[in-house]
């Protein structure tokens, strides 16, 4: 008979996670300014907790370059929650510099003026 034996207090290797943003509104759904570096909600069916590091590759809307950010869970919202809200965590950014520039970089896409905004040439 095996028996498995798990340290539950051994570092664990931060899960990978993927968030393709493919417009303004869903990136600015997603965006948590409210975290002092910045953050990004991600859906996901799998249960983090408080404070657990996951590696999110971010794709922002029109960018082809996937943003690499090592955050830590800072929210969960879990199955059913009330509202209808989609089951996922708050990942909250690091202060380092790349993670500084993909914030600025968030907040640039999401001040321009959305197209609905935009003055036209046309009627």
């Amino acid at each position: 008979m095996d028996i498995e034996v798990r340290d539950e207090f051994a570092p664990q290797r931060p899960s990978v996670l993927q968030l393709a943003l493919p417009d303004e509104t869903s990136l600015r759904a997603a965006y948590i300014p409210l975290f002092r570096h910045g953050g990004i909600f991600v859906p996901t069916l799998r249960e983090y907790r408080l404070g657990d590091e996951v590696y999110v590759l971010i794709t922002l809307p029109g960018d082809e370059q996937r943003y690499p950010v090592l955050g830590s869970v800072a929210w969960v919202t879990p199955a059913r929650a009330l509202g209808g809200r989609a089951q996922g965590v708050g990942v909250h950014f690091p202060g380092d510099e790349k993670s500084a520039q993909l914030r600025r970089r968030i907040e640039e896409l999401l001040s321009a003026p959305s197209a609905a905004e935009r003055s036209t040439q046309t009627i």
